[in-house]
């Protein structure tokens, strides 16, 4: 059983920095896409970002393009997102979930496991 644990949420001002992280402790978490969703209150759930199994590929939703990036180290079975120019918009609870499978995927549908999430509060 997979088991992920999000870290690193925080309340901050927009503007601010944030790394998230996810621990894994998949066997063979270098073989599966890792992606970061999140949910705001009163939204569905949002693809954020996601990382091909050797790190060598990302892929980002439209809203967080150029703010937010997706990385991984392989030997620590941990994944990251740091967020830059953080805003009110981006307040979410933020999940890690991984994908087996799958070279690249954005869809929640296709990630078998999900962390717990971890809350990310930016004010105004």
């Amino acid at each position: 059983q997979v088991q992920l644990v999000e870290s690193g949420g925080g309340l901050v001002q927009a503007g601010d920095s944030l790394r998230l992280s996810c621990a894994a402790s998949a066997r063979t978490f270098s073989s599966y896409v890792a992606g970061w969703f999140r949910q705001a209150l009163g939204k569905e759930r949002e693809f954020v970002a996601c990382i091909n199994s050797s790190g060598g590929s990302t892929y980002y939703g439209d809203s967080v393009k150029g703010r937010f990036t997706i990385s991984r180290d392989n030997f620590r079975n941990t994944v990251y997102l740091q967020m830059n120019s953080l805003k009110p918009e981006d307040t979410a609870v933020y999940y890690c979930a991984l994908a087996r499978g799958y070279t690249m995927t954005k869809n929640a549908a296709n990630y078998d496991y999900w962390g717990q999430g971890t809350h990310v509060t930016v004010s105004s």
